[in-house]
């Protein structure tokens, strides 16, 4: 029999449990459960803000056996609330790795549990819906988890930006760039900045609470929306500042959690998803062209489709292809667009780039007719 110390246990809000080992930090956490289906780049999704406040279940066999690298990573902290997973390896094999996913958890205090069936964990999240969960490796008597867990908010409804938001502005890129982007940090990605920086462009990355006098003050050439965690219909404050910045006339980019602002802004609706998408293998048609992307998506609210029909001022161009969700729109009568996916990351590997392209094309010509 094992040592009850390497113990660990998982209980959902609906009462279910599933036992396994303790990995990472020895603890307990709490956050809604939900899965990915992606089967590389753990340490980006582990790194990702938008994942703030959520216990992640990843469903390939192995993690952790290629370590982790300072280079692959999306912020500066480990933003998943736990990771469930089957095997959790804290051997590593890849030369030019900077250490192991045991040390990296336990450096940022990460609650693990592995050696759990996880294909029977997906299939019941799947059926039942996200729900929160608690993990812990410290305390086993059911109960207690049950009343701890009972304390935990529901994700509808909550705002979390804040808690991964920069708490002040800064620049990044080359001050010598030909544009200059002003960044709305919902929890932004680095990668996000490192394909705005490589298409020319100097940004400053503002806090989520900035208002728009603040970021017009700068004179950017283009504003861009940033991913993050949590319901975006309760962010009212950003929803009004993103009004203003469509008043504005210059070009908007908006992705993931700032598309959803974007659309709240516009007069539509958002709803929380059943289950959500989570992966790197999510085929994605642009409506315009009538291509397919795949792409690497996560969240947890969708824009509702019915109400951007009915706007007169929206075009749905993009849609996903496995449950005909929108995933990007456009403004009609301005150079604004979005989508729900997430075009910096390589899942294709680079099928969706072309929407920072599309950006800087609109930033270009945009300041070419106020300079006429």
């Amino acid at each position: 029999m094992e040592n009850a110390e390497n113990k660990a246990i998982l209980l959902l809000e609906d009462g279910t449990v599933f036992h396994g080992n303790a990995a990472g930090l020895v603890g307990t956490t709490t956050g809604e459960i939900c899965f990915n289906t992606g089967m590389t780049g753990y340490q980006e999704i582990f790194t990702d803000p938008s994942y703030y406040g959520q216990i992640m279940v990843t469903t390939t066999s192995h993690i952790g056996n290629y370590g982790v690298s300072n280079e692959e990573v999306e912020s500066d902290n480990v933003n998943i609330a736990g990771l469930v997973c089957k095997k959790f390896s804290d051997v590593f094999s890849r030369e030019f790795a900077d250490g192991s996913l045991q040390e990296y958890f336990e450096n940022q205090k990460v609650v693990a549990i592995s050696d759990v069936d996880t294909r029977a964990l997906v299939r019941h999240i799947r059926d039942k819906g996200a729900m929160n969960a608690i993990i812990s490796s410290e305390e086993f008597d059911i109960e207690k988890l049950k009343s701890q867990l009972g304390k935990v908010p529901s994700m509808a409804g909550l705002e979390l930006s804040s808690k991964v938001s920069t708490k002040a502005p800064f620049f990044f890129g080359d001050e010598n760039a030909a544009h200059k982007v002003a960044v709305l940090d919902l929890g932004v990605k680095k990668n996000i900045l490192r394909c705005l920086a490589e298409r020319d462009c100097y940004l400053q990355v503002f806090p989520m609470d900035t208002s728009f006098e603040e970021m017009e003050a700068w004179n950017p050439d283009g504003f861009m929306l940033s991913n993050g965690p949590g319901d975006p219909s309760v962010m009212k404050y950003q929803i009004e500042t993103v009004k203003q910045i469509t008043a504005s006339g210059k070009p908007v980019f908006g992705i993931c959690l700032g598309h959803q602002v974007l659309a709240l802004s516009c007069g539509l609706t958002t709803s929380k998803m059943f289950n959500g998408h989570r992966g790197c293998n999510h085929p994605v048609i642009n409506l315009e062209t009538g291509k397919g992307e795949v792409t690497s998506q996560n969240h947890g609210f969708v824009v509702d489709t019915d109400s951007a029909e009915k706007s007169e001022n929206i075009t749905i161009t993009h849609q996903h292809l496995n449950d005909k969700t929108l995933a990007g729109f456009k403004l009609n009568d301005r150079a604004i667009f979005s989508v729900q996916y997430h075009p910096e990351a390589s899942p294709g590997p680079h099928d969706s780039r072309y929407l920072f392209d599309n950006f800087i094309e609109n930033v270009v010509k945009n300041k070419v007719a106020v300079s006429a």
